[in-house]
């Protein structure tokens, strides 16, 4: 009894910390917020969460793995490390409709609240920054150039509507097409013309028509970013940018054929030039580490919420942090900050990120994170049992 009541004691101290930190933390996120800045740009943010780190004695290195807004800030020595990740990355023009600005905060603040518990206890408490989330996929950069080389736990909170903590995420893909006609005035000479906007609305038709036979949690979408100049000429060039996902990566190599085949097709009916790229970066779905699951799932359950478990109609997405679970041993939790009908991505998500809501979700998620490091460092034989059942 006597070391699950000093465990106890250092859990309440952990969320005692975060509470000193409550303005400060809440502060930092609307900072975030309110300065949004894309993948491989975040420069403020960077810079704000680095500044944080470093006032609370935590030995930061600024941009590690050739990526200049990532970071690295260790408190503590020696092994076990437990990396907290942050991500702070906005999308173009809706700003923080993913509430990366939590991310961030909740993160930073789990890692200061509970760093007291390195002055007794061997082990690193780590803030690893992660920019480029979103299509970019810094953690996968990151992987390859060895920045989780010596980490042994992962761990990361999203907001969202539900509390779950067994989240899927989708094997991802980008996709770059471009079509090459011919211009030529659209209504005196369209015989001589080649249009290269027609190849793209047939290749949008057969994707539709491949839909209806490819399995039910895989996703093919895009936009049109170029097609035409003007409405009497010929379109001779257009562009796209799609995202092509898949429950795992066989199947994503599978649907990748399929999808190409509806550009050469389309290519072939109108006698345009078909020019594709697929991303550098191929996003790995989600292996949620059960076990660490469970212990996260009972921190924050302790905190009053009440933990739904994961379902397809809640619907898919795609994270780099999927990467980094095929490395070590990880969790993905999602935090409610606003109801289940507001979706993610949208300008209604990004208002509940500064929220009440918001800032609940925040110091909840830097509780239950800070909690957890508490369970790892406390009881070396978790991680044993975490380990052992990521290498199974």
């Amino acid at each position: 009894m006597a070391g699950i009541s000093g465990k106890d004691k250092l859990k309440a101290e952990v969320q005692k910390q975060v509470e000193s930190y409550r303005q400060e933390l809440i502060e930092l996120s609307l900072w975030i917020h309110n300065n949004p800045e894309v993948g491989f740009q975040e420069t403020k943010a960077a810079a704000w969460l680095c500044e944080f780190l470093e006032r609370n004695n935590f030995r930061v290195e600024r941009g590690i793995s050739s990526l200049a807004t990532s970071f690295r800030g260790n408190v503590g020595k020696e092994k076990p490390v437990i990396a907290l990740l942050a991500e702070y990355d906005a999308l173009p023009k809706i700003g923080h409709g993913c509430g990366h600005n939590i991310i961030a905060a909740s993160a930073v603040g789990a890692a200061v609240a509970s760093k007291f518990i390195t002055n007794s206890l061997p082990g690193t408490i780590q803030v690893l920054g992660t920019p480029g989330e979103e299509i970019l996929g810094g953690k996968i950069i990151m992987i390859e150039k060895g920045a989780f080389g010596s980490v042994d736990i992962a761990m990361l909170v999203h907001p969202g509507v539900r509390n779950m903590v067994d989240t899927q995420a989708l094997a991802c893909i980008s996709l770059e097409v471009e079509f090459f006609g011919k211009a030529a005035h659209a209504a005196a000479h369209p015989e001589q013309g080649i249009n290269a906007l027609e190849a793209m609305i047939l290749s949008f038709n057969n994707l539709n028509s491949l839909r209806q036979h490819i399995k039910g949690d895989a996703r093919i979408h895009g936009i049109i970013t170029h097609g035409g100049e003007v409405a009497n000429i010929v379109p001779a060039y257009s562009a796209a940018r799609f995202l092509v996902r898949a429950q795992d990566n066989t199947y994503l190599e599978e649907l990748k054929e399929k999808v190409l085949n509806c550009f050469n097709g389309a290519s072939l009916a109108t006698g345009t030039r078909l020019k594709y790229t697929w991303g550098k970066n191929t996003y790995a779905p989600m292996k949620t580490n059960s076990a660490l699951a469970q212990l996260f799932a009972h921190n924050l359950e302790s905190l009053g919420r009440k933990i739904e478990s994961f379902e397809p109609r809640f619907g898919f997405g795609s994270t780099d942090m999927g990467n980094v679970s095929q490395v070590v041993p990880a969790i993905h939790p999602f935090i409610a900050i606003a109801p289940p009908e507001v979706s993610t991505h949208s300008p209604e998500f990004t208002q509940a990120a500064v929220s009440e809501a918001g800032n609940k979700g925040l110091l909840d998620a830097a509780k239950a994170l800070g909690m957890s490091v508490v369970d790892l460092l406390y009881e070396p034989e978790i991680l044993v049992k975490l380990k052992r059942e990521f290498s199974q």
